[in-house]
């Protein structure tokens, strides 16, 4: 079996980049064949022998990610047009590429964030807000237009799967959820070291991990949070900071020797170890892998229900909030943790139990048994037309069926 796959990146530090780096070592240690249509890939997967990298090179003179996705989808298709009967399963990424898809997983559902009551940009509200409002919508209609024309569409939770299918599918879309997964051991293994990341000793330790130049992954409320909270409860904030309004903000509030900013960090397993709870109160999330590898780490969460992910949390391992804005609401969880150590503790324990269902092999092992099914079907449909061409009977049907297997002719320039 020969498996593409499409995706900007394949490497361990990037979200999707990360899922899709599992599913193709998992491929691979199975003997089969993966073409990675990427822009980067990670060098310890290009050693493979049955490995083979096509670079999508986008260049640096466009001046905007809406411009370089467009620059990417157009030469990933061009490619896999051309090169059509050298791959037998086609796995995409949302709208990725302007090839149909047999596999399509959905990281992120543009058409749900625009939707929902927390988005927070529009035409006129600035420079800034009015490109982000058509980011937003141009990719709500490119995503809808490739989600409906994928064999199988993957949710990485049943949130992103209810918003899928509130976008209208045909009727000959399937629709599946595959969890994303986590490194289980690594993260349940690994040792804090406070001082590591110059954190305070004596402290109870809050930890936010994302992106600090966007108010979706919210944290704002927090820092409104910790206005609420006693003085002991500190934060450690991850992620990258040039861009950041949130230090200003964190001094504005007065809380400035409370809140650690540490930039993007590489030894997240070890950092989750030296804190003591994990707070994502997301405006809009598919998926959190933050979040799985908190809980693998063996940390209680508090979240939001607009955070994906938050349906997998239980009451015994997390508090998971109505309202992300609420920071009273999420001050008063976060003093439950900070004032019961032992029902804490017990959180952090159903937290990585939890978790442990979530491994990256469990993940890729059902993406691989999608691709054996595709392929198994698509080879008993060509046995049929074979056999069908031996005895003369060509019907409407087999030709529509040929034809879907050989790529719909309009779809490069759609």
């Amino acid at each position: 079996m020969r498996v593409a796959i499409v995706t900007h990146v394949v490497r361990h530090n990037d979200g999707q980049g990360r899922v899709n780096h599992e599913i193709a070592r998992a491929a691979l240690d199975e003997n089969i064949e993966v073409t990675l249509v990427a822009s980067h890939v990670a060098p310890e997967l290009l050693q493979h022998p049955l490995v083979r990298w096509v670079p999508v090179k986008i260049g640096r003179f466009w001046p905007t990610n809406l411009l370089r996705q467009q620059v990417f989808a157009l030469k990933s298709a061009l490619w896999l047009r051309m090169h059509r009967r050298e791959y037998d399963v086609l796995h995409v990424n949302g709208f990725i590429t302007w090839m149909p898809a047999d596999v399509n997983t959905a990281h992120f559902v543009h058409t749900g964030w625009f939707r929902s009551k927390y988005y927070p940009f529009g035409l006129g509200k600035g420079l800034w807000s009015a490109y982000q409002f058509i980011y937003t919508r141009a990719n709500a209609v490119l995503e809808g237009w490739a989600y409906r024309r994928s064999r199988v569409i993957t949710a990485v939770s049943q949130k992103v799967a209810a918003e899928i299918a509130a976008i209208g599918l045909t009727p000959d879309n399937r629709l599946d959820v595959i969890y994303n997964g986590v490194d289980t051991q690594g993260f349940a293994a690994a040792q804090g070291n406070r001082s590591r990341f110059k954190l305070p000793e004596d402290k109870f330790l809050l930890l936010f991990v994302g992106d600090l130049r966007t108010p979706r992954k919210n944290l704002g409320t927090v820092l409104k949070a910790l206005t609420h909270l006693p003085e002991r409860v500190h934060i450690a904030v991850a992620g990258y900071l040039p861009g950041s309004p949130y230090p200003e903000e964190a001094k504005a509030l007065g809380i400035a020797d409370r809140v650690h900013f540490l930039g993007l960090v590489k030894e997240m397993p070890v950092l989750m170890h030296s804190v003591d709870a994990y707070v994502f109160p997301s405006r809009y999330e598919a998926m959190s892998l933050s979040l799985l590898e908190a809980m693998a780490a063996g940390l209680p969460v508090v979240t939001a229900h607009t955070a994906g992910g938050a349906e997998i949390i239980t009451p015994e391992c997390g508090i998971v909030l109505d309202d992300p804005d609420d920071p009273k609401a999420l001050a008063q969880a976060v003093g439950r943790l900070a004032s019961n150590d032992d029902e804490r503790l017990a959180m952090g324990r159903a937290a990585n139990e939890l978790a442990t269902g979530f491994g990256w092999a469990r993940m890729a092992q059902q993406y691989i048994a999608l691709y054996r099914q595709i392929a198994g079907r698509r080879e008993d449909r060509r046995h049929a037309n074979t056999l069908n061409d031996k005895h003369g009977n060509h019907s409407e049907g087999d030709a529509l069926t040929a034809n879907v297997l050989a790529g719909p002719q309009g779809a490069d320039g759609a």
